[in-house]
């Protein structure tokens, strides 16, 4: 018999919600459940009622019927996703490393392991912009201003509602034009 500490810590999981809500998006019955696990169908209800805590190994049997990791049943929903709220008090102006023509605010800090980085960039004028380059794909949206950028020793120019899409890993420039403040929104692929 568990002790009442351990069952409530238990409880906080809802692992039992969890194997209901997943056989029931798959729509099947507790004795199918059971014809893929090997589980029987009154073990399996008494696991999803919470009326029965299932050992480390019969929850690996259910997570195969359903291709999740034991990680499913234990992680707190909400940290399962991707997911993060950016106030716009909240954002802190970051000089840009080194000699880089912008400064910067995170734009998804608060997201736990994001698969891409999300800025607000403030570009700076220069006559002469530092080239770099980096793994993945580079996105940049031009809100204001106009942007010269520089990708494989050509530049483009782009004004506010330009785009641009490109492979990072080739030699690479910005630099703010004209007389208006010039800002962008650059999305990168996680390193």
């Amino acid at each position: 018999m568990l002790s009442k500490a351990i069952e409530n810590e238990l409880e906080a999981y809802r692992i039992g919600e969890k194997v209901r809500e997943l056989r029931k998006d798959r729509r099947m019955k507790l004795i199918d459940l059971g014809e893929h696990t090997g589980l029987s169908p009154a073990m399996l209800s008494k696991i999803e009622s919470g009326k029965a805590v299932p050992t480390l190994q019969t929850l690996t049997r259910i997570g195969l019927a359903f291709s999740v990791g034991l990680d499913f049943f234990f992680t707190d929903e909400n940290n399962r996703y991707a997911f993060g709220v950016t106030r716009r008090d909240q954002r802190i102006r970051m000089p840009g490393e080194g000699k880089a023509p912008y400064d910067f605010e995170s734009m998804d800090y608060p997201v736990h392991e994001p698969r891409m980085r999300t800025y607000l960039a403030f570009f700076k004028g220069s006559t002469v912009s530092p080239t770099h380059k980096h793994e993945g794909i580079e996105f940049i949206y031009v809100t204001s201003g106009m942007l010269g950028f520089t990708w494989n020793e050509n530049e483009t120019i782009l004004q506010a509602g330009d785009s641009v899409y490109f492979d990072a890993s080739k030699e690479h420039s910005y630099r703010a034009m004209g007389t208006e403040v010039c800002t962008g929104v650059v999305v990168a692929l996680a390193q």
